[in-house]
């Protein structure tokens, strides 16, 4: 940090939607970034729900996998790391990468739009690059191809639709922080519709039929944001040519205070990341394999119905806790941002103990539907304490000529967390089920003491922005 960093060229800090209509008190850009978003999470969830299954019970077993291109050397090459691998290692090491990689092109993709595209061109591109990716899935030897695909399309896609959603309110104005709420809700509503469409599909008509239904939601998605394009506020780049600027600025002393305080949070909270994933890795196996499932009518529900568990959670929890944090706040005693994020880490810890609690009656045999819901419902008000307070305050925080960049680097505690989880689910079939839901209880746990114990310092690094404890964050 001896030399100043040079960053793109400063822009207004805020330029107002055409017209200025709104929606429930919102500007209508929110609706269109809502819709977008849903159908794009529709997309991801739907793959990502049935990936870990498609791999193990499908694509790499014997007299398949050797067809797919690129198994062999990527094979090769996990193994001459971490050894020899069983089917179920390899797709979780697989499964790993890519949910890793995806949270790690976003930081590039910031770049890109900060300082070339703009974000509402960047986002067309990466809609436009996983759709493609998607309708790959359809062949089986394109699977990585279609991994690719999907990779660099998250990476231009994802940072730039969450900052759009900043753009739209001035610094300070309150209703930012619902409006992330109401955004989060949005990517929920994708994930829960996501795997009753695209599991159904699968395990009644076949994979690919899957993972075409998650490519049509994406091409929906773009074809939502490319219609709604007049009620967008202005993004970097186009503010940057309607001021006419040229001049390039090093950041400020009290701006590199605020990247290295979300540098330190991004760092703290790749465990939480690593913890939460298991949900669609190790989490989804076990309501595969050791959950009895209800039948209704005679039909037998499929296991990756499980993954629209934690979604529809989110969207029926979050209007009980934002009410919760309102009224914390009446009383001036709602935490903040930072204090949120560590309970939310503690919260999605203890969640497992239910897991460890069913592991050691269930044995390996199968159980009841509850052990799996339960621990989703606890994790997920673990996860509605961390991930919207961490988008909101990332449009508040960050200096705001990079914070398209910022919110990328945001998502690199997401790729550091998922490519562990990946790693952390390699144990799940060499130790006692009981003995690796006891592990992530204690990884969530030792995450929560960690930001609490910095909460102090890092908010001081803050005090030099407008944050406030966020009252629907």
């Amino acid at each position: 940090m001896s030399m100043p960093a040079t960053v793109a060229t400063p822009t207004p800090e805020f330029v107002a939607p055409a017209g200025g209509r709104t929606l429930f008190g919102h500007p209508i850009g929110l609706a269109v970034l809502f819709l977008t978003e849903m159908w794009e999470r529709f997309s991801y969830y739907g793959m990502r729900g049935l990936l870990v299954l498609y791999m193990t019970d499908y694509l790499f077993l014997q007299g398949k996998a050797a067809d797919v291109l690129g198994y062999a050397a990527i094979g090769n090459a996990l193994g001459s790391v971490f050894g020899e691998m069983n089917v179920q290692q390899f797709s979780s090491q697989i499964y790993g990468l890519y949910t890793g990689l995806v949270y790690l092109t976003p930081f590039f993709g910031g770049m890109l739009a900060d300082k070339i595209l703009g974000q509402r061109k960047t986002v067309v591109i990466g809609g436009i690059l996983m759709a493609i990716g998607h309708f790959l899935m359809a062949f089986e030897t394109l699977f990585f191809v279609a991994l690719f695909f999907l990779i660099l399309g998250n990476g231009a896609f994802k940072p730039n639709i969450s900052t759009q959603v900043g753009n739209l309110y001035p610094q300070g104005d309150p209703r930012r922080d619902r409006a992330f709420s109401i955004f989060y809700v949005g990517i929920n509503v994708g994930a829960f519709f996501s795997n009753l469409v695209c599991g159904t599909l699968a395990f009644t008509v076949g994979w690919h039929y899957g993972f075409g239904a998650a490519g049509v939601g994406m091409v929906i998605g773009v074809i939502i944001y490319l219609a709604g394009q007049r009620f967008l506020a202005p993004d970097n780049v186009m503010k940057t040519a309607a001021a006419h600027a040229t001049e390039k600025q090093p950041l400020t002393k009290a701006e590199w205070r605020r990247v290295w305080s979300l540098v330190i949070l991004c760092l703290l909270n790749v465990v939480f990341w690593a913890v939460y994933e298991q949900q669609g890795n190790t989490m989804q196996i076990w309501a595969d394999k050791q959950t009895i499932w209800p039948t209704l009518f005679g039909w037998q529900i499929p296991s990756p119905w499980f993954q629209s568990f934690n979604p529809f959670f989110i969207f029926t929890l979050t209007p009980l806790i934002v009410a919760f944090w309102a009224w914390q706040s009446q009383r001036k005693k709602e935490p903040s941002s930072v204090t949120k994020m560590a309970i939310g880490c503690l919260i999605l810890g203890l969640s497992f103990i239910v897991m460890v609690v069913g592991a050691k009656l269930i044995g390996d045999g199968q159980g009841s539907l509850l052990w799996p819901v339960v621990c989703t419902l606890l994790l997920t008000v673990g996860e509605l304490y961390l991930s919207p307070v961490g988008l909101s305050l990332v449009t508040k925080v960050a200096p705001a000529r990079i914070v398209s960049m910022m919110m990328g680097m945001w998502f690199l505690s997401s790729f550091l967390g998922n490519y562990l989880s990946g790693f952390i689910g390699t144990f799940y079939s060499v130790i006692s089920k009981e003995m690796f839901f006891l592990l992530l209880t204690v990884l969530g746990v030792g995450a929560g003491v960690a930001i609490a114990v910095l909460n102090r310092p890092l908010q001081r690094a803050m005090a030099s922005t407008d944050e406030q404890p966020a009252a629907a964050a």
